[in-house]
């Protein structure tokens, strides 16, 4: 939005805010628009500034970026500047920009500009204004987000929530229903593997017989203060999930929406190549010394107090260890698009690995012993798992590039990438690379050299993927590359086009009507990875593939794209909540139209629908089984021919 200078700009507005605190409230807002000509409007904004505060008046330069600038979500609007201004304005100096004077706003002000639109008048439109304002030395850029109703307009917006549809009383009872805990089980696996794994890290591993140690040796309620020690590490990280709890209700979307925006990945490809970096060893990602002292400071004794200090104080000293791992974790559970529960499912497990040896060693003291002692082998751990973290950023980054489809990480370029990263695990476990505070590798340990096969064969099972052959078509790890077809060769081997469902509702039931068949809705993602499994797995079995193509209508609806819908279609939407939410991109309309419709925000979710608009069954998540699949398919068909 903000042109070259924008930043700087903003960078000395917090720089200069020294004396004066942001007030959300200075500057409010009232827009409206009137009709001047066949597609031409003005539209106004009336604004109250709050008493002490100033508001830069609009068409100034300010060293490179423009006072007041309007955006509009359609290309179809165009604008024709300057702003038109009523209402008295001061011209000042301001100290800021060297005493240069600006036109400001002090009371009331009124200003408005014309704009053109192309094709149909939509009934409102949608649209945001950047501005600037302050009070005395102090300069802060303010956002202000619209929408507005247009005189003549037509809401062309297709239906979102769908009367006829019943969940509880389909025409077959088969599917998925009361398994919305499906799926739960692998995530709460994943993060107790992911606490398992942390264990193995110089952050933890030393500290397992020195705490133990110290519990069972300090009083004969040792034991029992060591098993709530570990209770202890396991609330803590519950615990961290229960923000998110907040940002679900608010909107059941949210999560969704987090997890497949462009910016938010193109953020975690950056944080993992960062945490990468930490775990190669050179810097540690620590949270500050004053939080990790003031909580040790309370941590003395073995008063129920002072036990979940020390937990805490784990958690804490040991961030660096794992904080990339659990950062992996709620990124990996944020991006299953299945709300908060999951997230405090997976930070569950987690805690519980990481909780379990305390209690496990304290229950039996004599096992200790049989841990290995520490040494190298625990940076080499933190090494491999440096290259893992930058084998998961290269997945966020192709993320952001199918929901943009952009074409920069294609599928062969993606594998490329996971081949490179495999070969350099391998050199360093052959001690061929080095990293700070590596020794040189002078045995190789039988769990070396089982790592060492490991990552040779998974590079060398990688290696097919790079060509244009049969052989391309990595089952093992389907769904984390961008799909077959999305592909660097001009007419990929494996790209099936047997199955090519329509991307509309209102279209697969218009055609559903015509052909008389039921409609199959896939709610899809760009960035899913379950989603990817189940058209390259399920939906290319011979069984499957035949009734998709003879006996179903196929729609599929990205919840996750980000193009956006004509003006004319843009609306605001009322949920069944009673929430307020502007659909804008062909991505808000499809995630509204399952939430409203099926209770549901996760992908792929599947369900079928008769052309009346009647639901058939159960709906149906992911379903790796190609068997189960048909049969839950074969039943839509026996309820449709009811």
């Amino acid at each position: 939005m903000y042109k070259r200078s924008g930043l700087l700009l903003l960078l000395l507005s917090l720089f200069f805010s020294k004396v004066n605190s942001q007030d959300s409230t200075a500057i409010t807002w009232q827009t409206h628009t009137e009709k001047s000509g066949n597609g031409e409007f003005q539209i106004i904004f009336n604004v109250q500034v709050k008493p002490g505060w100033q508001l830069y008046a609009p068409n100034q330069d300010l060293s490179g970026t423009t006072s007041v600038e309007l955006n509009f979500q359609d290309s179809s609007i165009s604008l024709k500047p300057p702003f038109i201004i009523e209402g008295r304005s001061e011209k000042r100096p301001v100290a800021l920009f060297n005493n240069v004077s600006f036109f400001l706003f002090t009371a009331e002000a009124k200003f408005s500009i014309p704009l053109q639109i192309k094709g149909t008048i939509p009934s409102r439109i949608f649209g945001s204004l950047n501005y600037f304002y302050g009070k005395k030395d102090s300069f802060y850029s303010g956002n202000y987000s619209f929408n507005t109703a247009l005189e003549g307009g037509v809401n062309s917006a297709s239906r979102i929530r769908i009367n006829s549809f019943d969940l509880k009383h389909p025409v077959n009872p088969c599917g998925d229903s009361g398994t919305a805990g499906k799926g739960l089980l692998s995530i709460f696996l994943l993060g107790l593997l992911g606490g398992f794994i942390a264990l193995l890290t110089p952050c933890v591993f030393p500290l397992i017989p020195l705490t133990v140690s110290f519990f069972t040796k300090s009083s004969s309620s040792g034991k029992a203060h060591a098993f709530l020690y570990g209770f202890f590490i396991f609330l803590i990280y519950v615990l961290l999930s229960l923000p998110f709890y907040l940002l679900d209700h608010v909107n059941p979307e949210i999560l969704n929406t987090i997890s497949t925006s462009i910016w938010l990945n193109l953020f975690f490809f950056l944080i993992f190549v960062v945490f990468a970096i930490s775990f190669f060893g050179y810097f540690e990602i620590t949270l500050p010394g004053s939080v990790a002292n003031s909580v040790n400071s309370k941590s003395g004794g073995t008063s129920l107090l002072g036990i979940f200090f020390m937990a805490l104080t784990l958690a804490i000293v040991s961030f660096s260890c794992t904080g990339p791992i659990l950062g992996s974790l709620l990124v990996g559970a944020l991006s299953n698009n299945g709300g908060a529960i999951q997230l405090t499912i997976g930070m569950g497990g987690f805690g519980l690995g990481l909780a379990l040896p305390f209690a496990v060693f304290a229950l039996f003291p004599g096992w200790l012993g049989s841990l290995p002692k520490s040494g190298g082998w625990l940076g080499s751990v933190k090494v491999v798992l440096g290259f893992l973290e930058l084998a998961m950023a290269i997945k966020f980054l192709s993320n952001a590039d199918l929901v943009e489809q952009w074409g920069l990480v294609k599928r062969e370029v993606f594998i490329a990438f996971w081949v490179i990263i495999g070969i350099l695990v391998t050199l360093y476990l052959m001690g061929k690379i080095r990293f700070p505070h590596d020794s040189p590798v002078k045995k190789f340990s039988t769990s070396r050299i089982g790592f060492l096969v490991f990552f040779g064969i998974a590079t060398i099972y990688l290696i097919p993927g790079l060509t244009n052959t049969k052989a391309a078509n990595l089952t093992l790890i389907s769904g984390f590359p961008p799909p077959l077809c999305y592909s660097v060769y001009k007419n990929p081997v494996n790209c099936s086009k047997g199955v090519e469902p329509l991307r509309d509702y209102e279209q697969a039931i218009t055609l559903a009507r015509k052909l008389n068949k039921p409609v199959l809705i896939d709610f899809t993602g760009w960035a899913c990875v379950n989603c990817r499994r189940m058209e390259e797995n399920v939906w290319t079995d011979p069984e499957v593939r035949k009734r998709m193509l003879d006996s179903f209508v196929v729609v599929s609806l990205y919840v996750d794209e980000r193009r956006l819908l004509p003006a004319a279609s843009q609306t605001v939407y009322a949920t069944r909540d009673g929430a307020q939410k502007n659909i804008i991109t062909v991505g808000d309309k499809w995630a509204t139209f399952q939430s409203e419709n099926f209770n549901a925000v996760s992908q792929p979710q599947y369900a079928l629908i008769s052309p009346d608009e009647k639901i058939l069954t159960y709906t149906k998540g992911y379903t790796p089984k190609a068997q189960d699949f048909t049969q839950w398919l074969d039943c839509g068909l026996a309820a449709f021919h009811k």
